[in-house]
């Protein structure tokens, strides 16, 4: 049998009416630098290495709808990202631009929306011991 080849996570892609401007937004969020830098494309990625985050300019960029509404444009995926203090994590990502969620469906868990309209979740791991 053949042996599988290897596959490794790169990179989340967000589409953006313009790349540079949302990449903007999750480099002051994350604090993460440029890999890249276009016009039409930007690549976030951390310093210590993993997977990052790319962005591309989409001129029919429809944003997502949550919670999801039948005629409209749905969520096709969400980021995750984790925080050490929920309540300040929160505070600079909307004095960044993002905006919270009216739904919120946990308590430990703030549902936000990126300047152009992606969700993200915001969180502090509480299960680290198990």
């Amino acid at each position: 049998m053949k042996p599988s080849p290897r596959f490794t996570l790169a990179a989340c892609t967000l589409d953006a009416p313009n790349a540079r401007h949302l990449a903007d937004f999750y480099e002051s969020l994350l604090g993460w630098p440029r890999r890249s830098d276009a016009p039409e494309w930007v690549e976030l990625a951390p310093s210590d290495g993993g997977a990052g985050l790319s962005f591309q300019t989409e001129p029919l960029f429809s944003p997502p709808r949550w919670p999801s509404g039948a005629s409209e444009q749905q969520m096709m995926m969400h980021l995750d990202i984790e925080v050490d203090d929920l309540t300040s994590a929160v505070e600079r990502a909307v004095a960044l631009g993002a905006t919270e969620a009216d739904f919120q469906p946990q308590d430990d868990v703030r549902v936000l929306f990126d300047p152009v309209g992606h969700p993200f979740c915001l969180f502090v791991r509480t299960d680290r011991g198990t």
